[in-house]
């Protein structure tokens, strides 16, 4: 039998599950040291996590979601990109958000309604927040299109989930990517459920890597809970990105250990068996057996890091619920440039009855 082509996806994992070394460690992330500010970072991405669950069970913060697993694999993330990428989020890539100067403060305006908190401080070219699945994929196949016509350095990245690869916008953006070899990279991150729909009932593709075959893209699968492995995984993307050699489909295998958001009950569709297992995979034990058999993390400095991380995030919850609140005309100023009547009588109405 003829064959017209054939495919294989590599997998990445230099850490197992239990902070043992698995296979060689790729040159660049062979220093421990390197790796500390990043498993700090991680940390701290938990700590921030809690206590944004916390405000929200208590009534200062409206629907959230949780970043509870993913925390390797967003750090990794952010931590490749530079000053001239563009990244295009979902809803709950804190981890690499933050690493591009975003503040938790408006993390946590965003997700208390507070439209400001979109206007995000750091790199002004990324995009905001998105909760329509996979449409930011074509928003950074397009910045990356303009990067490519422009001739400018950098490359875009885009982040979705195991149900968001199922898109057609998702299909869209790689196929862009294939046919005008376009510095993108897209990052699939597959924790195992599409809200309440098993990654089982989502596709027959054998793993979700694959699909950027079909467009003509560079496509690898990784243990999205090993740091490592997401930082080689993103160093090659980038590289090739940078090179001219096009695009990229990085799958990032972790998993949500929290609901969906604060508005799901994960236990009405997940066993608990799975999650109890799941736990055995969380990163952040992973990476700390690895770097305190290394030499370079102790118990009292993780001590040290939690108390400091608490104290950060405690600063930027006190800046997001001292933050007045926007009048309530703003959800009329800064629709239209020019507004038409029938807003304007809504607009009359609102303050009448706030008695302004």
């Amino acid at each position: 039998m003829a064959l017209a082509a054939s495919f294989e996806i590599e997998y990445l994992q230099y850490l197992a599950p239990d902070g043992t070394a698995v296979a060689e460690l790729p040159e660049a992330f062979r220093d421990p040291a390197a790796l500390l500010p990043l498993f700090k970072q991680m940390l701290f991405v938990r700590v921030f996590d809690g206590k944004a669950i916390a405000l929200q069970r208590t009534g200062k913060l409206g629907t959230y979601a949780a970043s509870l697993g993913h925390e390797a694999t967003h750090v990794g993330i952010g931590a490749s990109m530079g000053p001239d990428d563009v990244f295009a989020p979902s809803y709950r890539e804190y981890g690499a958000q933050f690493m591009r100067g975003v503040q938790p403060r408006e993390v946590l305006m965003y997700w208390g309604g507070d439209e400001r908190g979109n206007d995000f401080s750091g790199m002004k070219q990324d995009y905001p927040w998105c909760v329509p699945i996979s449409t930011q994929c074509l928003m950074a196949a397009g910045a990356a299109l303009s990067m490519k016509l422009r001739k400018q350095p950098g490359m875009a990245v885009a982040c979705c989930g195991d149900g968001g690869s199922s898109k057609t916008d998702f299909y869209a953006a790689l196929n862009s990517a294939g046919a005008y070899t376009l510095p993108l990279v897209l990052c699939v991150i597959n924790n195992g459920w599409a809200i309440s729909v098993p990654r089982k009932a989502q596709t027959g593709a054998e793993t979700l890597a694959q699909k950027g075959l079909a467009g003509g893209l560079h496509c690898l699968q990784v243990d999205g809970n090993d740091l490592i492995a997401v930082l080689e995984a993103m160093r090659r993307a980038s590289e090739r990105a940078r090179n001219g050699e096009g695009g990229s489909v990085i799958e990032f295998m972790t998993y949500r250990l929290h609901d969906h958001t604060t508005a799901d009950d994960a236990r009405r569709y997940r066993d608990e068996a799975e999650v109890k297992d799941a736990w055995t995979r969380d990163p952040i034990p992973r990476l700390r057996t690895y770097l305190t058999a290394q030499g370079v993390w102790n118990e009292d400095m993780e001590k040290a890091w939690a108390d400091e991380c608490a104290a950060k995030v405690d600063v930027e919850i006190n800046a997001y619920l001292e933050t007045p609140v926007q009048p309530v005309e703003a959800m009329f100023d800064y629709l239209y440039a020019d507004m038409p009547a029938d807003l304007q009588h809504q607009r009359a109405q609102a303050l009448a009855r706030e008695g302004r």
